[in-house]
């Protein structure tokens, strides 16, 4: 997962309102505004005789935009003439000096913060003992959170406004095909102060998001304490396991090995009691007490206890961070929700866009031949659990066991995996030079959570790869997902340092760093020397793409509905959220699942931990997945290096024209499930 740093420099990508006489009920922005449209129409036209009619489109774009931003507090009428008339840079060659300047003030200010932001968060994300009140305090203070109430009081933020306005998602759509490089990169520093929200906001959602991820973080389940109803243990004493990641991962690491599916069920048990809160409050993230999941029964020393179940906080946390966030729509007039905000604004795809993507996904008639073909390659009816079913993968054949062993003996501690970045990368074609280079600028840590990547924001810094690493080494769990990071710390490596201008840095959208993590992950085993000499490895890929995206979906689709209801229902109370998202959960289950799998009614895709540390992420992962397989068809027999480098130094254009540059495409589904329509014909 890449972190997404929310309480940096504020580009929000929630484009302005284009006028100013937009319904007034919509936001206090429109409220504060103390500039009027006569006003407005007489600086934009004074400016248009002083520098042109070939500048009039821009000139009304940034004095509409300046002026809905402009309050009573930052002078009169007259003050703001006096400003536009001032600070309006009338020819190109100003105009990009300005821009050659801000652009690079941002970058000392976004990686400084980030830098600072990152030593703040350490003892929440690093695995440096136990965590303190204090370390949360420090973790959740969002050090850039006036900034942006600093830039607009000593001006700077208008003057941004005025000469590098705003576009909407629908005009980068209409225009952005036409724009060149700096076009490109004035139309993002446009997006860095689309609106105004006070600090006090961007502090307390920087609160409540880093409480939610530490409250994931530390929700651990000591797998060696559960029994079953012969008071049996089935796991190992010293596994502990991260909800959900650990958990579904150990899941998927038992289709093979003795008493699997038992141990798969118990799984699943400990599954559903976490999102009913029904867990008994004491096993979380303890080992005092031996607990059956399926009876949820808890013992000591033979004796059973009563005990209190989890009182909703996972629900209480989603609800806090539904809040946090829905306090700043008053402040976005164009994107007046963070649905809106999410997926218009940063993601740069509707929401209805994407629902219709998943829900044709998981609708295809692809869907239960590939059920049918798990069915009988288990031997077995379906179990809900088998969303995660992992037969398709590479590993497959070799337990977790032996593949642990190989990882352990070649990666006992972090620093052994930090000095093998180039040796990896090269095994990927990258050149030594560059592979070097990028190592370089990547730290690697052992996390204390189930792992992240943490990108740079300035040259001269360094990314970081995080993922746990046990006292006797890296396991494989560890390993792979370490893989799935350096390909995030790739990307970040890559579209920041390789990049012509700051305000491009980065991909479209958190999907698209994403299918680099993907595709680096899937070649984990042969980066460790195991090779796959199987004739079929592409089309059990295509399947096993395939499998994944038909999960994820599901999630996604619950994840969007739960926010839908959240603004319907704000006032809900923790406990009604929670037996909402159970609803929803199972709503979605019955609709797109129940058909295949035979069960009715399973709360399994409320599991996912991104609901309530990381508020509507999870849709980054299935278009992930789609971008990750046309990204796939792109490199295969060409330079994997080379591509990667073409692609990923593209920058923030928006996802469509990215994808068209990239692959030739836009983002769809029909490549993967044409892939897996002609998999189906070979694999048995």
């Amino acid at each position: 997962m890449k972190k997404s740093i929310i309480y940096l420099i504020l580009p929000l990508m929630i484009g302005l309102q284009q006028c100013k006489n937009c319904s007034d009920e919509k936001s206090e922005q429109v409220k504060k505004s103390s500039i009027t449209e006569a006003t407005i129409k007489q600086v934009a036209d004074t400016l248009v005789t002083m520098y042109g009619e070939k500048n009039k489109e821009l000139i009304n774009k940034g004095v509409a935009q300046a002026a809905a931003l402009w309050y009573e507090s930052d002078g009169t009428s007259d003050d703001f003439k006096k400003f536009c008339k001032e600070n309006y840079l009338g020819t190109d060659s100003m105009r990009e000096t300005v821009f050659l300047k801000i652009q690079h003030q941002m970058e000392v200010l976004n990686g400084n913060f980030n830098r600072i932001t990152i030593g703040l968060m350490e003892p929440l994300h690093l695995d440096k003992g136990e965590l303190m009140p204090i370390d949360e305090l420090f973790g959740s203070y969002s050090v850039s959170a006036h900034l942006a109430d600093d830039f607009f009081a000593n001006k700077i933020a208008f003057v941004t406004i005025l000469n590098f306005p705003a576009y909407t998602l629908k005009e980068k759509n209409e225009m952005g095909a036409s724009w060149n490089r700096l076009q490109w990169a004035y139309a993002r520093l446009g997006d860095y102060f689309s609106s105004r929200v006070p600090a006090e906001l961007i502090q307390k959602v920087s609160e409540t998001v880093t409480a939610s991820d530490t409250y994931i973080s530390e929700y651990n389940i000591y797998m060696g304490n559960l029994v079953d109803d012969n008071n049996k243990t089935l796991f190992a004493k010293d596994l502990k396991l991260i909800t959900h990641w650990g958990l579904r991962d150990e899941l998927k690491s038992n289709y093979k090995g003795e008493a699997g599916l038992e141990k798969q069920k118990m799984i699943y048990e400990v599954m559903k009691k976490i999102i009913t809160q029904e867990i008994p409050f004491d096993v979380i993230n303890s080992d005092k007490f031996q607990w059956n999941p399926k009876s949820n029964k808890l013992t000591q020393n033979g004796s059973e206890i009563k005990f209190k179940p989890e009182p909703d906080t996972r629900y209480e946390h989603l609800k806090n961070v539904f809040l946090a966030n829905k306090s700043i729509d008053a402040y976005s007039p164009q994107y007046p929700t963070y649905i809106q905000r999410k997926f218009d604004g940063e993601m740069e795809m509707s929401q209805e866009e994407v629902e219709k993507l998943f829900t044709d996904f998981i609708s295809s008639p692809q869907v239960k031949e590939v059920a049918n073909l798990i069915k009988n390659r288990l031997g077995r009816d379906l179990q809900p659990f088998d969303i995660w079913y992992d037969g398709f993968k590479s590993r497959s054949t070799i337990s977790e066991t032996e593949l642990t062993d190989v990882v352990k003996t070649k990666y006992p501690t972090k620093d052994k995996f930090q000095q093998d970045l180039p040796l990896i990368l090269q095994k990927l074609q990258f050149t030594p030079e560059k592979a070097n280079e990028i190592s370089s600028k990547i730290n690697v840590d052992a996390s204390r959570g189930a792992g992240h990547a943490w990108g740079s924001e300035m040259r001269g810094d360094n990314a970081h790869l995080r993922t746990r690493v046990g006292k006797d080494g890296m396991d494989y769990k560890g390993y792979n997902i370490a893989v799935h990071e350096f390909g995030h710390t790739v990307e970040q490596t890559l579209s920041l340092y390789d990049m012509d201008y700051y305000t491009m840095k980065g991909v479209p959208n958190t999907a698209f760093t994403e299918a680099l993590a993907f595709i680096f992950q899937k070649r984990d085993l042969e980066l460790v020397g195991i090779k796959n000499a199987d004739p079929l490895k592409e089309d059990m890929l295509a399947l096993d793409n395939f499998w994944a995206c038909y999960e994820i979906m599901g999630v996604s689709l619950v994840d969007m509905q739960v926010w839908k209801w959240l603004y319907a229902n704000p006032e809900a109370t923790p406990a009604q959220l929670k037996e909402q998202v159970i609803i929803i959960a199972k709503d979605v289950w019955n609709k797109y699942y129940a058909p295949v799998f035979g069960s009715k009614d399973e709360p399994i895709l409320a599991i996912y931990s991104h609901m309530i540390d990381a508020p509507l992420y999870l849709s980054a992962y299935p278009v992930g997945h789609l971008i990750d397989f046309q990204i796939e068809g792109q490199i295969k027999g060409k330079n994997f290096a080379a591509e990667v480098q073409r692609m990923y130094t593209q920058g923030r254009l928006i996802p469509q024209i990215w994808m068209k540059n990239a692959v030739g495409k836009e983002i769809s589904n029909q490549p993967m499930l044409d892939a897996t329509t002609e998999a189906l014909k070979k694999v048995k």
